[in-house]
């Protein structure tokens, strides 16, 4: 084989690159669904999706602790990211206690210990280092939307209404939470290696957790929709979860584009996130 033949993954790869938007758009889509069908076949108990979305969400974690903690800056990192993740797991652990206690909890108790830790190292021990100028995304321009969605569009089961709405509004918030982080990745166009492993593993924990819950609907024929509830419920929480990884698709395929180029700096072009 000749040194400059490309092996068929770079092949494929450069014919991709070549294609205008909606073609990539359209490919995106098939290849969404084509991992949807494996997923299906090759994971037997759907739960274990969630699971490893969680799963993975830790390893995002835990790629910015290892950040922090070896180069000693939170450059590139949204604080207000952070916090509302930190908003939605807390909320979601108050569901979890008084609503149903399994192995998500744990996953969750774990997540929020590891993430306030983040916080408090990029609000005191980090300051220097953070780009507030960068980090201007308003959070009530996501919280106030979420909070009213939350008390309009809620479960109906037999829970107490402040639960119910609590409930939704983790859904909600979860589904918006990077949005901070892609403002800061926008407005420094310069991605770090780190903070795109920490955003690429939010990216594939979504998928993993939008893909739970569209496994499930179709392995019940729609029964599951039925068990969240009546009204708009059901629909928003598997809008909610499309929403989150249709988010992330943009900035997951420049990082993907950017391993397969051999970059250690993610350039994001303009217009990206």
């Amino acid at each position: 084989m000749k040194g400059g033949t490309k092996s068929p993954i770079q092949a494929v790869w450069s014919w991709v690159r070549r294609q205008p938007p909606k073609v990539k758009a359209f490919l995106a889509v098939v290849s969404g669904m084509a991992a949807l069908v494996l997923l299906r076949f090759i994971v037997h108990d759907h739960d274990n999706l969630f699971v490893a979305a969680e799963a993975v969400h830790s390893i995002g974690i835990c790629v910015l602790i290892y950040k922090l903690m070896k180069e000693k800056t939170c450059a590139g990192l949204s604080l207000k990211s952070q916090e509302l993740t930190a908003i939605f797991l807390a909320v979601r652990l108050y569901c979890s206690f008084v609503m149903e206690y399994d192995i998500h909890t744990i996953l969750d108790l774990a997540t929020l210990g590891t993430t306030l830790w983040v916080i408090f190292m990029i609000r005191f021990k980090l300051r220097a280092s953070y780009m507030e100028d960068k980090d201007n995304f308003a959070l009530y321009y996501v919280l106030v939307p979420c909070v009213v969605l939350a008390v309009l569009i809620h479960p109906s089961t037999s829970h107490n209404i402040l639960n119910r709405i609590s409930w939704a509004l983790c859904v909600y918030l979860e589904a918006v939470s990077v949005l901070p982080q892609l403002r800061v990745m926008q407005n420094t166009k310069i991605v770090e290696p780190f903070t795109a492993h920490y955003v690429f593993a939010l990216g594939v924990a979504r998928f993993l957790s939008c893909a739970h819950w569209v496994l499930q609907v179709v392995d019940t024929r729609g029964r599951l929709l039925v068990a969240l509830g009546y009204g708009l419920w059901p629909s928003m929480v598997l809008i909610s979860e499309i929403v989150q990884t249709f988010i992330l698709a943009d900035f997951c395929y420049y990082y993907v584009k950017s391993v397969f180029g051999g970059q250690l700096v993610l350039r994001l072009p303009s217009g990206v996130v």
